[in-house]
C-alpha cells in the first residue's frame, strides 16, 4: 500500500477484500472514464417496471435528468422487491421507545402491511399523485409508514422535524400547499412530552390547504381534535378504508419523490426537490459501498427523518439494500450517557453512523461509560453533518471501534441526496479528512476567479459531474436554484463550503464559505480553529466566529464549552490561545474566549455561528426555527 502524507489510519488489508468493493482505485478509474456507464450497471441491481432510454440527460443543465424514460417507484425497490425473495420475513425495522418499555419490530412483509394500510388511509384523504403531504412526527415507526406511503401512492412528502415551531411549520406548510398533515399529539423529549399536536393547530389557522389532520397517538395527553378535520391514526385503521392492498404507483423516474426544507445560514428556507430514480439509486449504492451493507447488518444512523440524512440513510438507503435498520426514539446521553452504547450492545448493531456533535458531548464524560459495554459487533462507524476533528475522530475509533471499524466521514447536503466526498471500508483513512470524491464524481477547489487553487490551498469546493440523487430544482424556484449553486461557476455546481485538498487526493472541508475568517489577509477555517481548541484536554466543544476589526479585518472571537471538572477563568482563556498559537497558528490566537454551558445548533447538529455573531454584536438573532431548542 503507497504511504500517504500525514496521520493516516490504515484498516486491515483483509477488511476491504472482503467488501463490495475490494480495488477501489480501480473502480475509481473505471466510474471516472465512464460515469453513466458506472451509474446504468449500479441501476441494473435494481427493479424497474420500464427499463430507461438516456441513463443522463444534460441538455437543459443544469437542469439535468436521469433514467429518461424509465418508470419504477422507489417503494417497489424498498419494499415490495424483497416479498418475493428471502428477505420477506427479515426484520426491516426495530424500533425503541425513548424510555426502553416500548419495543416494536417489523419484518419486510409486515412493512409492507402497514404502509399498505397508511397509503389507503392517505388515499380516502382525497391525496392523489402529485399532492403534497406534511409529515410532523417524531422518531417512530409511523413516520417511516407514512414518508413511504405517501411515496408508494405517488404523493410528494414534506418531512418537517418534529420541533419547529408553530410559525416555522406554518411557513413549509403553505409553501408546499400541503392537503394533509400527519402528525402525533406529542413527543417524548428527554422525559418531557413535546406539543405537537398543540404546534399543529396554531400553524393550521393560518394554512387555507389543509383539509385534514391524521394524528398518531404517542403520549396519551389530552390534545383538542376538530371533529371536521382531525382523525386518530388509531380510528381510521379499523374502518374498511384502510384494509386491502394498495398497488404501488408506476412513477416516472422523474417524478418528484420529496421536497425538503433547509434553512442554510441565512434567507428563506429552500424546499430541495428529489425525484424517485436516481435519488433511489444514489442512495442505494453509497449506502452499500461505503458502510459494505451485508445481508445480516444492522445499521443504525442516529439522524432524525426530519432531516436529509434520516431520509437517505435512516429510511430509504437501508431498506434498498435489504438491511435492517435501527430506529431509537431518544438521544444519546439521557438517561445516562451509556444509552447509546447500551442499545448497540444489546441490539447487535454492526454500522453506527452518527453526528461528531454527538460524539464530542460524548467524549466529555470520559471513557468509562462506553467501556462497560460489548460493543465487539461493530464492524463500521461513520460521521455525518459536519467536519471530525481529528481528536473526536481517534476517540471514536480508539474507544468506541476498538481499534479495528473504519471511521467512514461523509461529506455531502440536503442538495446531493447522497454521499458526494467519502471512503470506503478497505481504504486510508486521515482523521478530519472526508477523503475522496464517490466513484463516478470530480471535485475540485477554486478561487473566487474560478481558477483551481494548488493542493494545500484553501478555496470554494465544486462537483464538475452530475450524480443521480442531485437535487433536480427548488420547489417553485428555477430561479434560484441556478443563481445559488450554478452561477458563480457555470456548469459546476458550488456547494458553498471552503475545502482544501491535499497531496494525496483527499479533500479537507474547512466550512461553510461564510464561516471562513479573513484575518490579516489570511483565510482561516472556523473547523480548523475549532479543532485546536478542541485538542487541549479542557475543551469539549468550540465555535470560532469573525467579528470586524479595525486593523485586521476580523478578529477571533470563540465559544468554549469546557469538559466536566474544568472552571472557566481568565488564566484558562489565555492557556487556550496559546494552545491555538501553537497548534495552528499566531495568527489564529482568538482574540476573545467566551465560555458557554451549550452552542446554538440545528436539529442536524450544525453549530450556527450567525446566531453567535449576533449575539456577539448584540444584533436581532434572526430565524431560530431551526435550533435544537
Amino acid at each position: 500500500m503507497t504511504k500517504l502524507e500525514g496521520d493516516v489510519s490504515y484498516p486491515d488489508p483483509a477488511i476491504g477484500a472482503s467488501s463490495h468493493v475490494p480495488d477501489p482505485d480501480g473502480l475509481r478509474r473505471a466510474a471516472a472514464a465512464d460515469p453513466a456507464g458506472f451509474w446504468a450497471d449500479r441501476a441494473a441491481e435494481l427493479e424497474w417496471y420500464e427499463p430507461w432510454d438516456t441513463v443522463l440527460d444534460d441538455a437543459n443543465a443544469p437542469f439535468f435528468t436521469w433514467f429518461v424514460g424509465g418508470k419504477t417507484n422507489i417503494v417497489r425497490n424498498a419494499i415490495d422487491r424483497h416479498l418475493a425473495g428471502p428477505n420477506k420475513n427479515k426484520l426491516a425495522l426495530i424500533w425503541l421507545s425513548e424510555d426502553g418499555t416500548e419495543h416494536r419490530t417489523f419484518s419486510y412483509f409486515s412493512l409492507a402491511r402497514q404502509v399498505n394500510q397508511m397509503a389507503n388511509i392517505i388515499v380516502s384523504m382525497g391525496v392523489r399523485k402529485g399532492d403534497r403531504v406534511t409529515i410532523y412526527l417524531p422518531r417512530i415507526p409511523e413516520v417511516v409508514f407514512a414518508m413511504l406511503a405517501c411515496a408508494k401512492i405517488g404523493a410528494v412528502h414534506s418531512v418537517i422535524f418534529a420541533g419547529f415551531s408553530a410559525d416555522a411549520l406554518q411557513s413549509r406548510i403553505d409553501d408546499s400547499e400541503s392537503k394533509l398533515v400527519i402528525t402525533a399529539d406529542g413527543s417524548w423529549v428527554n422525559g418531557s412530552i413535546f406539543p405537537l399536536k398543540d404546534i399543529v393547530d396554531d400553524a393550521a389557522r393560518h394554512t387555507p390547504s389543509v383539509e385534514n389532520v391524521i394524528v398518531v397517538k404517542r403520549t396519551g395527553q389530552d390534545v383538542a381534535m376538530d371533529p371536521l378535520r382531525d382523525h386518530w391514526y388509531h380510528d381510521l385503521t379499523v374502518l374498511p378504508i384502510a384494509k386491502g392492498r394498495c398497488e404501488t404507483e408506476v412513477m416516472d423516474a422523474e417524478d418528484p419523490l420529496y421536497i425538503l426544507y433547509t434553512s442554510g445560514s441565512t434567507g428563506k428556507p429552500k424546499a430541495i426537490l428529489h425525484t424517485h430514480g436516481g435519488y433511489m439509486v444514489g442512495t442505494y449504492t453509497t449506502l452499500k459501498y461505503c458502510f459494505d451493507i451485508r445481508p445480516e447488518d444492522r445499521f443504525w444512523c442516529t439522524a432524525d427523518p426530519g432531516w436529509v440524512t434520516g431520509h437517505s440513510y435512516l429510511v430509504y438507503g437501508p431498506l434498498l439494500t435489504g438491511a435492517t435498520t435501527f430506529m431509537f426514539e431518544g438521544g444519546p446521553t439521557y438517561p445516562y450517557p451509556n444509552r447509546w452504547f447500551q442499545l448497540i450492545e444489546y441490539y447487535g448493531i454492526t454500522a453506527f453512523y452518527t453526528a461528531p456533535t454527538a460524539i464530542r458531548s460524548l467524549m466529555r464524560f470520559g471513557e468509562a461509560w462506553p467501556n462497560r459495554h460489548d460493543l465487539s459487533s461493530l464492524r463500521l462507524l461513520g460521521t455525518v453533518g459536519e467536519p471530525i476533528n481529528p481528536e473526536a475522530w481517534h476517540w471514536f475509533h480508539r474507544v468506541v471501534g476498538k481499534q479495528r471499524c473504519p471511521v467512514i466521514d461523509t461529506w455531502w447536503q440536503t442538495e446531493t441526496g447522497m454521499f458526494q466526498i467519502t471512503q470506503v471500508p478497505g481504504e486510508p483513512q486521515k482523521p478530519g479528512s472526508a477523503g475522496k470524491p464517490f466513484f463516478g464524481q470530480e471535485a475540485e477547489i477554486l478561487d473566487d476567479a474560478g481558477n483551481p487553487v494548488p493542493d494545500g490551498e484553501e478555496g470554494f469546493l465544486v462537483l464538475k459531474n452530475p450524480w443521480p440523487a442531485m437535487m433536480r430544482t427548488l420547489f417553485k424556484d428555477d430561479e434560484r436554484y441556478v443563481s445559488q449553486y450554478w452561477s458563480k461557476y457555470p456548469g459546476k455546481y458550488l456547494a458553498g463550503d471552503s475545502a482544501r485538498r491535499d497531496a494525496d487526493g483527499y479533500f479537507w472541508i474547512i466550512g461553510r464559505t461564510d464561516d471562513v475568517i479573513k484575518v490579516s489577509g489570511h483565510r482561516l477555517g472556523t473547523a480548523e480553529i475549532e479543532s485546536a481548541l478542541v485538542s487541549h484536554p479542557a475543551v469539549a466543544e468550540a465555535a470560532a466566529i469573525g467579528l470586524p476589526h479595525d486593523v485586521k479585518g476580523n478578529a477571533i472571537h470563540v465559544f468554549v464549552v469546557l469538559r466536566l471538572g474544568y472552571e472557566p477563568g481568565e488564566g484558562l482563556a489565555e492557556e487556550l490561545r496559546r494552545h491555538v498559537s501553537q497548534h495552528l497558528s499566531p495568527i489564529a490566537k482568538p482574540d476573545w474566549i467566551d465560555f458557554a454551558e451549550k452552542l446554538p445548533k440545528t436539529r442536524s447538529g450544525k453549530i450556527m455561528r450567525r446566531v453567535l455573531k449576533a449575539r456577539a454584536l448584540g444584533q436581532p438573532e434572526g430565524d431560530l426555527s431551526t435550533l435544537e431548542e
